[in-house]
């Protein structure tokens, strides 16, 4: 949106003040001055990498180790949250992780017991595999009769058979054991991790700005505790809209003026563009950095901002209440009104592209 900067700054930007400007007068004269195109925006004041602080768990504030305006560090233990059922969960999930590692032991009841059915195995099937050779000698000596023989090779044949079957087992007890242990350790280590949450920490360091939860307060995960943010660097970050974000470049200078300081402004520079479009404000969000030293350090003040984005240089300007709808003006001597082509239009002053000139005479419009 294209704009004539706002009075106040008319003397600081185009250098005049003239009795033209200031008196009402039923006719005036057009007027030639360098007018500073800006675009507007409005914002708040914001701390450079601010985040809220969410609790992770469910439970009770039993300790807030920080208020506002203090420093905190990363990784520094902000607050402290009551949810037995995560300790409850941490204990019980330790004692099934510690009974899963005995049991992985060679040691344990059922694996000494398949270990034993193992050896028994072994050794009956050395047994009836002497056997079962002697029976071989004796059946090619013509000792034994063939069906005596079947019944030995038959017997060391399910003798085999028991043998690997139990050192299957004794494996398959082994691997069930290895990955019981594998199970139990994740769900430790899960709950360590959601008891951990009881301790709620700060990811980075910064300031706390404002502290929404206190001591004795119940909460529930996802609910902001403090809000935090640059201890140093606060910036303005306002709201562009799309009819005007094509004029805006990083670098160019900006007017800024606090809604708490009406009468005070202050320089400012365009810091950066973010590069998505916020739906749910309809606007481009963008940064603006503080030239002169900000005295006033509440974040989400509301705020106003002139980027300066460009200059017209000699253009002719008339007071705004001389132009009437249509974009009609009434010069002196004419009985009809004069259309025009205006480009900037404020409050105070509209600026003329074709219809006029300096010497043009105008009549303001009959208060009817």
């Amino acid at each position: 949106m294209k704009t004539i900067a706002p009075s106040r700054y008319w003397i600081l930007l185009l250098g005049f003040s003239s009795v033209a400007c200031t008196q009402q007068m039923d006719e005036t004269k057009p007027i030639r001055k360098n007018v500073t195109e800006t675009v507007f925006a409005s914002g708040v004041l914001e701390a450079d990498g601010t985040y809220n602080l969410t609790a992770q768990t469910d439970g009770t504030l039993l300790q807030v180790y920080f208020d506002e305006r203090n420093q905190v560090s990363t990784g520094a233990v902000f607050a402290l949250i009551d949810n037995q059922q995560n300790q409850l969960n941490t204990a019980s999930t330790q004692a099934l992780y510690e009974i899963a590692q005995k049991n992985t032991r060679s040691s344990a009841p059922s694996l000494m017991q398949a270990q034993n059915s193992v050896l028994m195995a072994r050794r009956r099937l050395a047994q009836d595999s002497v056997q079962w050779q002697r029976y071989q000698r004796l059946l090619e000596g013509k000792s034994i009769a063939q069906v005596d023989y079947d019944n030995v090779e038959l017997q060391y044949q399910n003798a085999r058979s028991s043998y690997f079957n139990a050192l299957a087992n004794y494996q398959q007890l082994q691997e069930q054991a290895n990955q019981n242990l594998i199970v139990n350790a994740a769900q430790r280590d899960l709950n360590q991790v959601l008891s951990a949450n009881n301790q709620l920490r700060t990811p980075v360091a910064g300031k706390v700005y404002r502290l929404y939860k206190h001591k004795g307060d119940f909460v529930h995960r996802g609910d902001v505790i403090a809000t935090i943010g640059h201890p140093d660097l606060i910036y303005a970050k306002i709201s562009v809209d799309e009819g005007s974000i094509s004029k805006l470049k990083v670098g160019q200078k900006a007017v800024i003026q606090l809604n708490t300081h009406k009468d005070k402004t202050y320089q400012g520079e365009l810091a950066e563009i973010l590069p998505a479009f916020n739906e749910a404000t309809q606007s481009f969000t963008c940064k603006v950095l503080f030239v002169d030293a900000l005295d006033f350090r509440l974040i989400n003040t509301q705020l106003q901002v002139n980027i300066i984005v460009g200059i017209n240089k000699n253009a002719l300007l008339i007071p705004r209440r001389y132009l009437d709808f249509g974009n009609v003006v009434r010069v002196k001597g004419q009985e009809k009104t004069v259309k025009v082509s205006t480009q900037f239009v404020s409050s105070e002053w509209v600026q003329v592209t074709s219809g006029l000139n300096e010497n043009s005479t105008i009549v303001a419009p009959k208060i009817k």
